[in-house]
């Protein structure tokens, strides 16, 4: 019977090639996928490069960069946008060292010799540990999505608030400044004013949070704006969009005067 793949990898860390044979060896036959590094330098570069990592086995006393030294480098990689878990491994049993791995924040620690049985129950216990950190990351994430998108309903809403409240007036087709002439073009009369203010500066080559920090608005609400001008124009792109704004094209589409 095949045994199921963890999707998380096994980052082993170690300056003596042996031990990083030995753990990967026994790792893999567990079921695990481990990543072998014989330097921190390297497996900084690795951890950096697959984001498959999230758990990493790593000796303490290293050159160059100890163990705490590699796991806070990771960490100020990893920022708020990644889970890990880290095992210290030791051949000396140092508490003042334990003590500084475990304010760190390495989860756990063995010492040398490595009981590996013993190391394979606290791996896996690491491994159901990353799993609520990444569900609490994910949730947290999510939250953060619905919170953005709830404030871009509320400017919206704001928004047409305002213009019902408005009074009616010939000039409420306008652009907000003289950057589009009074005349607009026909493809973009239909735009509300808070979408010509949107389309005016997609014209001006702003960005989206060059554009929220303008209108006083958030820059998903921004994306909201631009995908109407877009769909309401028949646009492809900002590009498209920006060309059709620029002077010479807006003097080619205005209404002839009778």
């Amino acid at each position: 019977m095949n045994k199921l793949i963890p999707a998380v990898k096994v980052l082993v860390v170690d300056d003596q090639p042996l031990i990083v044979e030995e753990l990967c060896e026994f790792l893999e036959d567990s079921g695990y996928r481990c990543v072998p590094c014989e330097s921190s330098h390297h497996a900084l570069q690795r951890f950096a490069e697959d984001a498959e990592i999230g758990l990493v086995l790593c000796d303490l006393h290293m050159p160059d960069m100890d163990g705490i030294q590699l796991v806070q480098a990771m960490q100020t990689l990893a920022g708020k946008q990644r889970a890990f878990e880290a095992i210290m491994l030791t051949g000396r049993a140092d508490k003042q060292d334990v003590i500084k791995a475990l304010r760190a924040g390495i989860s756990d620690y063995y010492q040398k010799p490595v009981d590996l049985h013993e190391l394979l129950e606290g791996i896996q216990r690491q491994e159901a540990a990353l799993d609520e950190r990444q569900k609490k990351l994910q949730l947290g994430h999510l939250n953060q999505k619905l919170q953005d998108l709830s404030d871009s309903i509320n400017d919206l809403y704001q928004d047409l608030d305002k213009v019902r409240r408005a009074p009616v007036s010939s000039d409420d087709a306008a652009p907000s400044d003289a950057a589009l002439p009074a005349d607009v073009a026909p493809i973009f009369m239909q735009l509300s004013p808070r979408q010509l203010d949107v389309a005016r500066l997609v014209g001006k080559g702003q960005t989206n949070y060059q554009i929220a920090c303008e209108l006083g608005i958030t820059e998903n609400t921004v994306k909201l704006y631009v995908s109407q001008v877009l769909r309401l124009t028949q646009m492809h792109n900002r590009t498209q969009l920006a060309l059709a704004l620029s002077p010479s094209a807006m003097a080619r589409q205005r209404i002839p005067e009778h």
